[in-house]
C-alpha cells in the first residue's frame, strides 16, 4: 500500500486565476468542498487501506490543497517545486518545513528552472514521463534525473487546459497508462505510445471531465464521477473503479490526483 500527503481543504478557494478552470466569480462552496475531501480520504484510508499523512492547511495559501504540486519524494529525498506563479510560490517554506521535519533531504532545482512536482512528473515503471511548457520548464528534467538516478521523457504539453501532466496522463501499472491525445504535439504522443506497452486513449468528454486525474491502487481506480466511459472501460480490464464527486476541486483545476503527493 501506498503513502500519501494529503491537506484539507480548510482554507480552500478561488482566490485568484491562473488556469483556465479558475474563475473567481464562480468561487467554491467551501463546506461541500469539505464534504467531497473528506469522502475521497474515507474511500483512500477506510475503502482501500492506504495510509495518509496530513499537513496543516495554512490561512492564505487556497491551493495547498493540491499537494501533488508541492514536488517529487523519493525515499528520503524531496525535490521541491518551483513554482512558476507568485501565488503559490509561497506555499514552499511551508511543505519544506513538513518534509524537513520528517527528515528528508531537500534538493531545490535551480532558481530559474520552474518544476511542479508531481502534478508534471509521473512514473511508469523505472520510467519518469514529464510534463512541460504550462507550468514546468524542460530544463529542469535533466536535473531530476540525476538526482533520481531515472530515464525522463519529456512531453510538450499543447492545451492550456491541461496545463500539468497529471490532468492528461495516469500511470495504470507498469505497463500501462490512460493519456489524452489531444493534450500532446505529435512528438509526445509518439513519445508515449512507442514508451509504454498498453496506451489507453480517453475521451475528449471523459478528459474535460478529469478522468486522467485519476489515483490508482494496485487495481482500484479513484476518479471524478461521471466519466462513465472510462470507467466501464477500467471495469472491462479487471480494475476496480471508485467514482467520487470532486466538483469542488475541478473549479481549482484538480481532481482525484492532484489531492495527494505519494510518499512512498
Amino acid at each position: 500500500m501506498p503513502t500519501f500527503l494529503m491537506c484539507p481543504p480548510d482554507y480552500y478557494g478561488i482566490e485568484y486565476e491562473i488556469n483556465p478552470w479558475m474563475d473567481r466569480r464562480r468561487p467554491a462552496d467551501t463546506a461541500l468542498a469539505m464534504r467531497q475531501w473528506q469522502t475521497f480520504y474515507d474511500q483512500l484510508t477506510t475503502g482501500l487501506g492506504v495510509t495518509v499523512e496530513l499537513l496543516t492547511p495554512v490561512k492564505g495559501l487556497p491551493d495547498l490543497v493540491f499537494m501533488a504540486n508541492a514536488g517529487l519524494a523519493s525515499g528520503k529525498k524531496f525535490i521541491r517545486s518551483n513554482f512558476r506563479f507568485p501565488q503559490r510560490q509561497r506555499e514552499v517554506p511551508v511543505f519544506e518545513a513538513w518534509f524537513k521535519d520528517r527528515g528528508y533531504r531537500i534538493l531545490p532545482l535551480p532558481p530559474d528552472a520552474c518544476f511542479e512536482g508531481e502534478g508534471d512528473a509521473l512514473s511508469v515503471g523505472k520510467t519518469l514521463f514529464a510534463g512541460y511548457r504550462m507550468r514546468s520548464d524542460i530544463q529542469s528534467h535533466e536535473k531530476i534525473g540525476e538526482i533520481l538516478g531515472c530515464e525522463v521523457l519529456s512531453l510538450e504539453l499543447a492545451d492550456p487546459r491541461f496545463y500539468h501532466l497529471d490532468t492528461c496522463f495516469c500511470p495504470l501499472s507498469d505497463r500501462a497508462v490512460l493519456y489524452f491525445p489531444g493534450a500532446f504535439d505529435d512528438y509526445g504522443r509518439r513519445v508515449i505510445t512507442e514508451s509504454v506497452p498498453e496506451t489507453i486513449p480517453v475521451t475528449v468528454e471523459n478528459a474535460f471531465g478529469f478522468g486522467c486525474n485519476a489515483v490508482v491502487v494496485g487495481r482500484d481506480v479513484v476518479l471524478h464521477a461521471g466519466c462513465e466511459e472510462l470507467a466501464r472501460e477500467l471495469r472491462s480490464r479487471g480494475f476496480a473503479v471508485h467514482e467520487l464527486d470532486l466538483s469542488e476541486f475541478i473549479k481549482g483545476g484538480g481532481s482525484a490526483k492532484c489531492l495527494v503527493l505519494r510518499l512512498s
